[in-house]
């Protein structure tokens, strides 16, 4: 038997419900999601939403000590990770299902996999399952963990992101390979909560190496603060053993100590995490059935699969590697859905909403270090390197609202505009809380502001936002 749908999804990931939702909604059109694992995807159960719930109390608990007459106490590690552990529902995505049925969805737990065009098989508790797509067939099966090739490091049974995030014991010792958001904001929750040494092992020169230098010295300063993390650069391990390694479940200590052989010695630690990278989600989704090769899925703008005749497949999300960020997969989603839709009906593709522009040089991302770093759209050497003319304002956050929010305050933001056009290409921001200030510069880098418009969008007093104004003095000074 063959269940025909309008439009299959293979991936229940934020990605995949944004892309079902959209295709389907307002219409008489029927979906279906297929999940081989936990509907809700990564980001639920094993990124976004638990890794920052075991960042906020750290958060919470630097803003209670910056405050003269507030007193507070080290984070209790039961309670946070009991709170987390709500957030993601203890692994059960019952409400995810509900949601995909009442949004007139059908979830299909199972792998699926391309059979040929508009064919997908799922592999179910019942048997095989075949799937036929009227329309569409959208892949956001996302990404995993990548295990750097590493002598000894797969027998090390080393964590990755999902045991980081979904730890039940602090490791007293800990190293970290790798520099990148994964590695910064585990190191620093891990710090917070309790554990006595966190060693970054950095194969290149400096952290979060994609964003400003001035960016990546301040979260470095803010991790060596603790005095627990240490970081050395240039450096990668040689060797990884372990004594007695187990699997003991995600998230638990995986046998004895691990013996990390680096080029000036050895060090020991209690858990290493792996955080080197990821990799597309994709071998066992049968592209080669399509004529598509292994590994990431090009796409063009409207999200469908290139080298793909008839216009019938997409991919959204990390798996097309244009941006590997929860936030930017579903806007991506959002514009899939759309197209499906639209060409469904027979309707031109005109208007924005049918073209992903943002994920070209547009894109946010907030790292929830301590200090938090909040980046939108272009470096200034991304910009230079793309050929525009580019000036740059960069000045420490000290307004009436940064000192009021808490005593030591610590922030510096930096804008880079393209003077040739007169608007913002890029905005970083680095301090307390800037998350909550960035999009305020999405909608100037996305809009295209003229910095002189900016004049008229006025900060409201006495809130930390009015370092725009600041920042756009300075701006001025250069220009008159």
């Amino acid at each position: 038997m063959t269940d025909e749908y309008d439009v299959i999804v293979i991936g229940g990931g934020p990605a995949g419900e944004n892309a079902a939702a959209y295709a389907i909604a307002g219409s008489d059109r029927t979906a279906a999601i297929v999940e081989r694992e936990l509907f809700g995807g990564e980001c639920s159960f094993w990124a976004c939403i638990p890794s920052k719930a075991l960042l906020r109390p750290g958060a919470v608990l630097d803003l209670g000590e910056a405050m003269p007459g507030v007193t507070a106490s080290g984070p209790q590690v039961g309670d946070v990770l009991a709170r987390r552990d709500t957030f993601i529902h203890h692994h059960d995505d019952s409400s995810q299902v509900e949601w995909a049925k009442s949004a007139g969805i059908d979830p299909v737990r199972g792998a699926g996999r391309l059979v040929g065009e508009k064919l997908v098989e799922v592999d179910t508790d019942d048997g095989v399952k075949t799937l036929c797509a009227r329309h569409a067939v959208v892949l956001a099966t996302g990404t995993t963990a990548t295990i750097p090739d590493i002598p000894g490091v797969r027998e090390a049974l080393p964590w990755t992101s999902r045991d980081a995030t979904n730890l039940t014991v602090v490791p007293r010792r800990v190293a970290i390979v790798g520099g990148g958001v994964v590695a910064c904001e585990a190191a620093t929750w891990l710090a917070e909560l309790g554990a006595e040494e966190v060693t970054l092992l950095v194969r290149g020169d400096r952290l979060l190496p994609r964003n400003e230098p001035f960016a990546s010295a301040m979260v470095l300063q803010g991790l060596l603060d603790t005095g627990i993390v240490k970081v050395r650069f240039h450096t990668e391990p040689k060797l990884v053993s372990r004594r007695d390694p187990e699997d003991t479940g995600v998230g638990h200590i995986h046998g004895g100590p691990v013996t990390l052989v680096l080029d000036d010695g050895e060090l020991e630690v209690d858990e290493l995490v792996v955080a080197t990278g990821r990799t597309p989600a994709t071998s066992s989704l049968g592209l080669d059935t399509v004529g598509l090769p292994a590994g990431y899925i090009e796409v063009d703008d409207q999200l469908t699969a290139r080298g793909v005749p008839g216009d019938w497949l997409y991919a959204v999300g990390d798996v097309n590697h244009r941006v590997a960020l929860t936030h930017m997969g579903k806007y991506q989603a959002r514009v899939c859905g759309d197209v499906i839709a639209a060409r469904a009906e027979g309707k031109p593709l005109d208007g924005m909403r049918f073209t992903a522009s943002a994920d070209h040089q547009q894109v946010p991302q907030v790292v929830y270090t301590a200090p938090e770093l909040a980046a939108v759209g272009l470096t200034e050497h991304e910009a230079r390197t793309a050929g525009h003319a580019v000036d740059t304002v960069e000045l420490d956050i000290e307004v009436a609202g940064s000192a009021l929010s808490r005593d030591d305050f610590h922030g510096r933001a930096k804008l880079v505009v393209d003077t040739a056009a007169d608007r913002i290409l890029g905005a970083t921001f680095v301090g307390p809380d800037m998350g909550e200030q960035l999009h305020a510069a999405t909608i100037a880098v996305v809009g295209q502001v003229p910095m002189d418009t900016l004049w008229n969008a006025v900060p409201a007093f006495p809130a930390v936002s009015e370092f725009w104004l600041r920042l756009l003095e300075s701006w001025r000074q250069k220009t008159i």
